[in-house]
């Protein structure tokens, strides 16, 4: 299995309401994306100086899949809402052993 984790920084504008518009459009991709088996968005509440806003936790049975998922139109649309609302992103892919 693949995981994908995904960690943003948004933007101080409107910064509430973008949070819950991207928690949805990343959320509804489940029922989209035939290739994405799970999706778990969280919203931060620490606030720490190092704290990121927002994450992304997905699965996938194969790079493959992961890929598919990334070029997906569906997925681009949510990504160039992203970008528009977020200073900064982390992310990091890897193989889950069993």
């Amino acid at each position: 299995m693949i995981v994908h984790i995904v960690m943003f920084k948004f933007k101080d504008e409107n910064k509430t309401e973008n949070l819950k518009l991207v928690e949805k459009k990343l959320n509804d991709l489940v029922d989209k994306i035939d290739v994405l088996k799970s999706m778990e968005v969280g919203i931060d509440f620490n606030a720490s100086e190092r704290a990121f806003d927002l994450s992304l936790y997905s699965t996938f049975e194969t790079k493959e899949d992961l890929k598919t998922y990334a070029a997906h139109e569906e997925h681009l649309k949510v990504v160039e809402l992203i970008k528009r609302v977020t200073q900064e992103s982390k992310v990091v892919d890897y193989i889950l052993k069993k």
